[in-house]
């Protein structure tokens, strides 16, 4: 029997959800990247590397005689999997673990991983495992806050009037000369992207960061860009990947980069980031608003 793709509408986001707090895989919910991908021109095969980083502040389990400990933890899904995790599907799965003993941490992060790595590459072929990472207790105050690095977008005193994706807004500013003494390399930062969940309409705070070498992008029109997602229904990496073919495509840089990082909701937040060329990934460290 052929497995139904699952679709957002069919997840637990907007309904009412029993608290489980016994051990449970199966509350979590893949969700295919195909569909959003073919909307915005990608086929088989992405013009882009990266991985979606999550970070979960509300884990807690059971040790061996019953007592109650808790830990951060990171996670990296690599782009290239086949499903992301609907982020309330994550939550109720964490909570799963709340009374649930287990020997040690080792133990949990394992499971974590299989599980976690089962869901994202189902209805596919595993081709590289996803990467979690446990903070305990007494490491806590060594996680840094930073905010994101780059010249900011939103010194500028733009008009905005449009809040829906508008990538007619993208394009490059011509500069003399030839080759690469017509090329810049630039990071830009912005505070102001705003969408909203695909399914609840409920509004996702994030900043982004947008590095590239080619062409001088209008630094005017990208922010107006950035902005015209206040109103917009997407999933957090589904908006990062359309940020990203719509400037790949429209200005045409030799190398892109976008990174984006979204407020908590329920105790996890999500930061996607996707490059045209190979490079390590951002250090999955937390802005003020996170």
């Amino acid at each position: 029997m052929t497995q139904q793709p699952s679709t957002p509408e069919q997840s637990q986001l907007g309904k009412a959800s029993a608290y489980v707090d016994q051990y449970d895989a199966s509350l979590l919910y893949p969700i295919p990247r195909a569909a959003k991908r073919a909307e915005i021109g990608i086929g088989a095969a992405a013009p882009f590397f990266g991985a979606d980083m999550w970070t979960a502040f509300e884990l807690s389990w059971l040790n061996a005689r019953g007592k109650p400990q808790v830990a951060l933890a990171h996670f990296m899904v690599p782009c290239e999997s086949v499903n992301i995790i609907e982020s309330k599907s994550f939550k109720l799965y964490l909570n799963s673990f709340n009374n649930t003993r287990f020997t040690d941490a080792a133990e949990v992060l394992a499971r974590l991983r299989i599980d976690i790595n089962e869901a994202v590459w189902r209805g596919g072929v595993v081709q590289s495992s996803i990467g979690v990472k446990l903070i305990a207790v007494e490491l806590f105050d060594r996680e840094p806050v930073y905010e994101l690095d780059g010249l900011s977008l939103d010194r500028l005193d733009v008009e905005c009037t449009r809040y829906e994706p508008m990538p007619e807004s993208l394009s490059t500013t011509p500069v003399e000369g030839e080759g690469s003494e017509a090329m810049v390399s630039e990071v830009l930062v912005s505070n102001l992207l705003k969408s909203n969940c695909l399914v609840t309409g409920q509004p996702d705070w994030g900043s982004v960061q947008i590095s590239y070498t080619g062409a001088p992008i209008n630094q005017e029109g990208l922010l107006q860009y950035i902005v015209s997602f206040r109103n917009h229904n997407e999933f957090h990496e589904q908006c990062v990947e359309r940020i990203f073919m719509d400037i790949w495509t429209r200005c045409k840089p030799l190398k892109l980069s976008v990174y984006a990082r979204y407020t908590r909701r329920g105790g996890l937040d999500i930061n996607p980031f996707r490059t045209s060329h190979p490079q390590a990934l951002p250090g999955n460290t937390r802005t003020a608003r996170q």
